[in-house]
Order: C-alpha cells, then structure tokens, then sequence
C-alpha cells in the first residue's frame, strides 16, 4: 500500500491502470481470505454436527427429526466440500498458468458454500427448536435466520450497489 496525496490509502494495483496479472492475482488473495473465514464456521459446525449421533439423546429422538439431523449432516459436509475445493484446484493446477479459471471456479464454490452455510444453520435452528419447544416454533426460527442470512449476506450488499450506481 502507498499513501495518496489525498492524505487517504491507495491500494497499489487497485485503480485503472492495474495490470490483467495482477487483477487476478488480487482477486485470488481476497477469495482465499474470505474462504478461511466461512472455513472456520463450517468446520465447527460440521465436526459438532458429527458428534451428535453419540450422545445419550439422539436415539431419543423421533424418526423425522433423525432425517433432519442427516440432512443437516450432509448439507454441512458439501458444503464443506465447496468451500474446500479450491485448494484441491489450486493444487491440481499449481504452476499451469490457470488463474483466470482458479478463480472462476473457486469464486462459484464459495458463492455456493456461502449458500449451503445459510441453509445448514437454519436447518440446524429448525432442529434445535423443535427438541426444544416445536416443531411450528423451529419453523418459524429456522425462516428468520435464513431471512436474516439472505437479508445481510445478499440483500444489503444489493442496496448498497443501487445506492452507489452512477
């Protein structure tokens, strides 16, 4: 980074004038880092989810809420699955020259990690609920968080790109 004479930061390789090489090379390092964030998350909530079939409760609980926790289960691990892939890619084409597609490629998987990730806690909300209270009360859990998911994580930043177009 270097200072502007505006007294603000400019970013090097940020403006006009940046090269193709280093664009991509800028987009790769900002997905990687948002990657190791939802990595965190859904690794927690994945290796949590995998102990639950072991505690004393779960043969407690009923049929449908058995299918439940699996579907939660095998929602967490594919989307653990995409929001790994990338680095599977990178090592398969490590020294290709295939940024351009590594990037593409990795960007569709975390845009459909970020997905899953939504889906999989409220199904998780839905879960707890309804051993807690009901099934109607998880119901209505589960749609809020995944209302409030979609609302912060796609339609605040929508707002944002309306209010700033030119």
């Amino acid at each position: 980074m270097t200072a502007s004479g505006s007294g603000g930061v400019e970013i090097k390789g940020d403006g006009p004038d940046e090269r193709p090489e280093e664009r991509i090379t800028r987009n790769w390092n900002e997905l990687l880092q948002e990657l190791r964030v939802l990595q965190t998350g859904v690794q927690i909530l994945t290796g949590f989810l995998l102990t639950v079939p072991f505690s004393p409760r779960f043969p407690d609980l009923a049929d449908y809420q058995q299918r439940i926790y699996l579907v939660v289960l095998i929602g967490s691990v594919i989307t653990t699955c995409l929001i790994i892939a990338p680095v599977s890619f990178h090592r398969m084409l490590f020294r290709r020259r295939q940024r351009p597609w590594l990037v593409k490629a990795s960007h569709a998987c975390a845009r459909a990690g970020l997905v899953g990730f939504a889906i999989v806690s409220s199904l998780v909300v839905l879960l707890v609920f309804d051993v807690v209270v009901s099934l109607d009360a998880g119901i209505v859990a589960a749609v809020a968080v995944l209302v409030l998911f979609v609302s912060l994580w796609a339609g605040l930043p929508l707002l944002n790109g309306k209010n700033n177009s030119h």
